[in-house]
This record gives C-alpha cells, structure tokens and sequence, in this order.
C-alpha cells in the first residue's frame, strides 16, 4: 500500500511483541494526542492485529514480522516509543490533514 490519506484513518494499532510496556505507554499517549480526531488507538501483540486497522505502528524491530501479519496495511515504524520524529509525523498528518506513507 502506497499510503493513506489522513480523513480514513479511523484507527491505529500500536503493535509490540507482547502487549505490555512501552507500547502501552505510547498508545495511551497517543490516545490523548489525538482525542479529539475520531480516531481510535489500540495495542496489540504484532501476530494479532485487527483486519480493520487503518495505520499500523511498531517499532522498526518488530517491522518485518508486523508486514507479514498484516499485508497491505500501512505500517508506520520508529525507533524509540516517546518523542520518535515518526510518531509525530503520524500526529501532525492526522490534526493536519496529509497523508501516511506506508
């Protein structure tokens, strides 16, 4: 998938390796970022995210095994899980308007 534009994205998956932690963290911060958009943040084990995922977002380690889980979905990756310079391009493009390169 080439990208999407930011008026369908309805929701974000934060997806790690176990459902715990730092991705906690980060999907209720985003939550809180993004409160008022319409869009809903969830975090899930990389091996089940949702068939109705809009965006998913994982750290870059996790990338490969998050593609082959969810095929055709775009996948936003970054490398720490507070202040990562992906995940604020994620914000400011949903507020913003724009779209999400896969």
């Amino acid at each position: 998938m080439a990208g999407i534009d930011s008026k369908d994205i309805h929701k974000i998956i934060v997806a790690c390796d176990a459902g715990m932690g730092s991705s906690v963290m980060l999907a209720s911060t985003l939550r809180k970022q993004l409160k008022d958009t319409g869009v809903s943040v969830e975090h899930t084990p990389v091996n089940s995210i949702p068939d109705d995922a809009d965006v998913v977002l994982c750290h870059a380690g996790l990338a490969a095994r998050a593609r082959a889980a969810a095929p055709g979905k775009v996948l936003v990756s970054f490398q720490i899980f507070l202040g990562d310079p992906a995940v604020t391009r994620l914000v400011n493009t949903i507020k913003n308007g724009g779209t999400v390169d896969a």
